[in-house]
């Protein structure tokens, strides 16, 4: 033996010292040793009154490699390969070599690569070890060449085929890969089906079979799907019934599916989920709501009694945080509105989710519920949350048609050793703007959520080079913002800068221009106060699907200082789920500024609109008022966008980048 021990050869050994050694007992001793699976070849010999145990073991394996793996990672296939018997570390067992190739071909086949072709390499190594090494030839995937749909009345076969991912040959299925035929696909697309027809009313729709072909190259595919449609029914009747802990009206309100309409089982799955829900608002956490079917087939109606079982009125006895690496567990727990040792409450378990996702610091929320073994009303709920790099070094150049060159640096931590805390420090320089801005914020400078934040800015912007009326100024300033939280979604913010711009006037400057230097002096400080209030209801901050956001802020430059103006804008976003992969955006925004006392506001302050963050198709800050030098912007600015929003084709939900169709219209 060379790396086992002998002390575990002894105890698999069915015979000890001071045994009588038979042939039966010598036979039961190398079946026992070779059970183990550690042996290739085990012997037993007598010399006198010792027995000898001579054993071969099977060589370990050391490493596993693959040669022309491009489909799947390689840690992925190890897994898969682990279930077979074949791991590092494990003994090697041609056998489960033998395994282990159809494990990689099967996994292939469900990628629709019919040819590939798997073999493995044996290699000894030193110590009685091997390598394994596994060559690939995934070969082409089979290509879909047609689909059919047999047994359709009500709908047509093309309006169905809209219905499932899979495609035949396209433009872009070189892209999106839809023509590629896999068993996870299809089994998907007879879900896609069965949820349309069910949707439409087609209580006894089934897939009767499918039959997927395949042509002997190994190339083509050719899949037919036989369906039986049935009746169409209709909502005859909803009836409420069980334990109706929740007044009946109430109740009713939740109910989507109606009387006299044509059955739908999302809405019918809609209603018992809201029913759930609603029953979990008030602690019960096990709830179900069944709809129990009484089908009138003669009439083709369908009747509906949802009955209800609460179970028990359950407490959450402990809240976990999982998953936070790097988040402090107090930052997390500061977002949750359920508390232990409160009644369970779906509504805020929800809330809680939906503030940890608007933090931007997690890829993922999930939330588990389990019951506290020997207990009927305890629960323990988990929050399982996966981190994403919140922490952003940026080095770019680039080319904007507003900008021109852009040359930019920052350094962006949302998450500053997962205090929650925000610090940018950021370079920005191009032919239009050059800045240089540090801010930092403390989401949580006391327990009840007040802000704090701090600002620090140099600004040079000229006007010029964006072909706007000509002039050039350097802003310096330094403030302190503080925040109140409102209610759950709405939030109030003070702030206060000492700002003083430079301005510096051309030859071909604007008269407006020159009067207002000319009356205020091209050196001019002011005392900015800022209030803003906002309102967040979005289901996320990076990928919205829902809700809606709205931002009223007012800037004052207030007595004491230069100037005396003011300056108060209104945004207004809505986000609808079309369907789960397109979302409607719309957006209008409303400015209006003026001076007050004896003061004008600053032509530097104008609002401006055009270009790709307000009306695409013009030029930055081309719309409104102009003269022969240029656009001079305007006090009062009227903004409206809207946007349908989907995944880029063939990059699933990346969340980071959505395109889409939109229409804006504005003026200054």
């Amino acid at each position: 033996i060379q790396r086992i021990e002998a002390g575990t050869v002894f105890g698999y050994l069915p015979v000890k010292v001071g045994d009588r050694m038979t042939d039966a007992a010598a036979a039961a001793s190398i079946r026992a040793l070779f059970a183990t699976g550690l042996f290739q070849d085990v012997r037993v010999e007598v010399e006198g009154d010792v027995v000898v145990i001579v054993v071969t073991e099977r060589p370990a394996i050391a490493r596993i490699d693959f040669v022309g793996l491009k489909e799947f990672e390689p840690d992925q296939v190890r897994k898969s390969l682990r279930d077979t018997g074949i791991a590092e570390g494990r003994t090697f067992d041609r056998a489960s070599v033998d395994k282990a190739e159809q494990e990689i071909k099967r996994q292939y086949l469900t990628r629709g690569r019919y040819a590939a072709t798997v073999a493995a390499t044996v290699t000894p190594l030193e110590r009685n070890r091997v390598a394994l090494n596994f060559t690939i030839d995934e070969g082409d995937p089979a290509r879909i060449r047609s689909i059919n749909i047999v047994g359709n009345h009500a709908f047509s076969e093309r309006e169905l085929l809209k219905q499932i991912s899979l495609t035949t040959p396209t433009l872009i299925s070189w892209w999106t890969k839809t023509d590629q035929y896999s068993r996870e696909k299809l089994r998907g697309d007879i879900e896609s089906l069965r949820s349309f027809y069910l949707d439409r009313g087609f209580l006894d729709f089934n897939i009767e079979s499918t039959q997927v072909s395949i042509t002997p190259d190994r190339r083509d595919i050719y899949v037919t799907i036989n369906i039986r449609e049935g009746d169409r029914f209709t909502v005859s009747e909803v009836t409420l019934g069980g334990q109706l802990l929740v007044p009946e009206e109430e109740l009713k309100k939740l109910i989507t599916i109606k009387p006299g309409e044509t059955f739908s089982r999302t809405k019918l799955t809609e209603t018992t989920k809201a029913i759930t829900d609603r029953l979990g608002n008030d602690g019960y956490a096990f709830a179900n709501a069944n709809a129990v079917p009484n089908v009138d087939k003669a009439k083709r109606t369908v009747a509906f009694a949802i009955l209800m079982d609460p179970g028990r009125r359950v407490y959450v006895r402990r809240i976990n945080v999982v998953g936070n690496t790097k988040t402090r567990d107090v930052v997390v727990r500061r977002e949750l509105r359920q508390l232990e040792g409160a009644f369970y409450d779906n509504l805020k378990l929800q809330q809680s989710k939906a503030r940890l996702d608007r933090l931007g610091f997690f890829e993922e929320v999930e939330i588990r519920t389990e019951p506290v073994a020997g207990t009927t009303d305890q629960v323990d709920v988990t929050y399982v949350v996966k981190e994403k790099p919140t922490g952003n070094l940026l080095l770019g150049l680039g080319f904007s048609s507003g900008d021109g060159i852009i040359l930019q640096g920052s350094i962006t931590q949302a998450n500053l050793f997962g205090s929650g805390q925000h610090l940018t420090l950021g370079l920005n320089t191009s032919q239009v703007n050059r800045n240089l801005a540090l801010s930092w914020t403390e989401p949580y400078w006391t327990i009840n959520g007040v802000s704090l934040g701090f600002d620090a800015f140099s600004r040079r912007f000229e006007a010029g080079e964006l072909g706007l009326g000509n002039y050039t100024t350097d802003t310096l300033g330094a403030g302190m913002r503080v925040g109140f939280p409102v209610t759950d979604r709405d939030r109030i913010n003070l702030g206060l800068t000492p700002e003083r711009t430079k301005i510096e006037l051309f030859a071909d400057s604007p008269l407006r221009y020159r009067q207002f230097v000319a009356e205020n002096g091209n050196d001019p400080w002011a005392l900015i106060g800022t209030l803003a209030w906002a309102r967040d209801s979005r289901n996320s901050a990076t990928w919205p699907t829902k809700g809606q956001t709205q931002r009223i802020f007012l800037e004052v430059a207030l007595p004491g200082g230069d100037l005396q103006y003011w300056k108060a804008s209104y945004q207004h976003q809505w986000f609808f789920p079309v369907t789960p992969d397109i979302t409607l955006r719309l957006n209008g925004e409303l400015g209006y500024g003026d001076g007050y006392s004896d003061g004008t506001i600053p032509f530097y302050k104008n609002f401006y609109t055009g270009g790709v963050t307000s009306v695409r198709g013009f030029e930055t800050s081309t719309l409104g008022p102009r003269d022969l030098a240029g656009p001079l912007g305007g006090t009062r600015k009227l903004v409206g966008n809207v946007e349908l929003l989907f995944p880029i084709p063939g990059l699933g939900l990346e969340k980071s980048v959505r395109v889409g169709p939109f229409f804006d219209v504005g003026q200054v």
